[in-house]
């Protein structure tokens, strides 16, 4: 008997989360998506499913979120739900992706980030004085600078974009007195968030790309150093 009991309760347990996710299939809501750029990534809740279009299914009582990325464009964040209060899921939706404006105001770059060396045949005193000529030419401010020991930083300059804060500076370090070498690092790092605040150090991370408007420092001070 008491196992007729147990085959009983599983059996109605079975029959009720069928009910249930019958229900929740019988109520729900389609939308063809599609987007303008064909080779974006199309994500919902976190899963990619696709690239330029994709079928969103969204079961009743519930809600989608769906993001798509492209390198070079802005990332998009869409949520679409089926729920009593709230508006009906289009069965088509078109997004139209725009371009990230910090990926334009920028070069990819494999010397960002890492420190470079720069020989020259000058005096210490006279390329000290034209280094610091060239890097005042590309950054207002200058935190740190010592002719004694070659050492010299710039202040953080910040840059922020729809989707991103750009934070830059510009560090040299004396490597050796002979050949003169000295080791120039241009630190480019991104928040990967709008208006962040240019010293919290914790929200940035190193990025690959450098503002254009840097761009030449390193083969001006390589070329005005071997003249």
């Amino acid at each position: 008997m008491k196992r007729n009991y147990t085959l009983l309760s599983l059996v109605l347990v079975f029959a009720l989360s069928t009910m249930f996710s019958l229900d929740s299939f019988a109520g729900k809501k389609k939308v063809q998506l599609s987007v303008s750029e064909t080779d974006a990534e199309i994500y919902i809740d976190g899963k990619l499913m696709g690239k330029g279009n994709t079928e969103v299914l969204i079961l009743s009582n519930s809600c989608v979120t769906v993001k798509i990325v492209k390198v070079g464009f802005l990332k998009e964040k869409i949520t679409f739900c089926n729920k009593k209060n709230s508006a009906t899921p289009p069965k088509t939706y078109y997004v139209e992706m725009k371009r990230d404006d910090a990926y334009d105001a920028s070069v990819q770059t494999d010397i960002a980030n890492i420190d470079i060396e720069l020989k020259t045949t000058k005096d210490e005193k006279e390329a000290w004085k034209l280094i610091s000529m060239i890097i005042t030419s590309y950054f207002d401010v200058i935190e740190v600078t010592d002719r004694e020991t070659g050492y010299l930083r710039t202040s953080w300059v910040i840059q922020t974009f729809k989707q991103n804060t750009i934070r830059t500076r510009l560090i040299v370090k004396l490597g050796d007195t002979d050949p003169l070498t000295y080791k120039v690092k241009l630190v480019s790092e991104e928040s990967r968030a709008p208006g962040t605040s240019v010293k919290s150090d914790e929200l940035y991370r190193e990025w690959d790309r450098v503002l254009r408007k840097y761009g030449n420092v390193f083969d001006e001070l390589q070329s005005r150093l071997n003249k």
